[in-house]
């Protein structure tokens, strides 16, 4: 796929996707989303990628500042929404379980963690994009909003299901219903990112942090355990317990097993081979 919107590049194990559309404050259209959905397609099949990392492009001045302006009237003037894609575009995530198989909700179906480098304003959709990320890391000060209230739209993509989960269901309301910005430092309170960092250091912060995941923890493991955690969202604490045990049992027999022990014995980093 030509890529006009995003940038893709894979590294070190290590796939990272930027939104890029600078002069527009990297903000979202159809054609970004088929872009994106392209890029986690990419990510998820590739061996050479064991955690996706998502950020804007710097030069944009934001993470991403929501729909864009010029999208947004055009739904007006036609009088209704269009999200501009088409039944061509990329399924990542989906076929894993019928709750991810929506739009955003197919993160919850990826095999590889997703970390949100927010290194400014997340708007709208921008704030849906941090919202679906596994992990989130922010500069301090950057400006959050849902928006949907001030073009009377519902809260979008499931917000109104996943940020209660994340932030409690009193920060949820307030971010929710009030459609007001508030910041990263309050996002940062509210328990909705994992961390503040100084914006010369967020992506190497980040890209570390990507790292030592990649390298330090067997790429099974990473794929099942966040599929444990959205599945379980779903399930009774029972059945978490007995699908983790069935999964104990059948994965000891895989061979990252037998290397895990043996690279921790022997005090080196571990040879998976996924």
């Amino acid at each position: 796929m030509e890529l006009k919107t995003i940038i893709y590049k894979v590294a070190d194990f290590i796939a990272t996707i930027t939104l890029s559309r600078p002069k527009r404050r990297n903000a979202w259209t159809g054609r970004m989303h088929t872009e994106y959905r392209w890029a986690l397609a990419e990510a998820d099949k590739d061996p050479a990628a064991r955690v996706i990392v998502v950020t804007g492009d710097p030069e944009g001045g934001a993470f991403c500042a929501g729909a864009d302006l010029g999208a947004l009237e055009g739904h007006s003037e036609k009088g209704r929404y269009d999200p501009g894609i088409d039944e061509t575009i990329a399924k990542p995530g989906f076929g894993v379980a019928p709750e991810f198989d929506a739009t955003f909700a197919y993160h919850f179906g990826l095999t590889k963690p997703v970390i949100a480098a927010i290194n400014g304003p997340a708007a709208g959709v921008g704030l849906v994009l941090a919202a679906y990320a596994d992990l989130r890391f922010a500069v301090p000060g950057a400006k959050f909003t849902a928006a949907h209230g001030r073009f009377n739209f519902p809260a979008e993509y499931g917000l109104s299901w996943l940020l209660p989960r994340i932030v409690g269901l009193t920060h949820a309301n307030d971010i929710l219903l009030s459609s007001r910005v508030f910041t990263s430092d309050e996002a940062l309170a509210m328990g909705f990112l994992n961390r503040l960092l100084p914006p010369a250091d967020l992506m190497p912060h980040v890209m570390d942090y990507a790292r030592a995941m990649a390298e330090g923890v067997s790429p099974g493991s990473l794929r099942v355990t966040k599929n444990q955690i959205y599945r379980d969202l779903h399930r009774d604490a029972a059945s978490a317990v007995n699908e983790a045990e069935r999964l104990l049992s059948e994965m000891a027999t895989h061979p990252d097993y037998k290397e895990g022990v043996k690279a921790w014995m022997e005090k080196r980093k571990a040879d998976w081979q996924g």
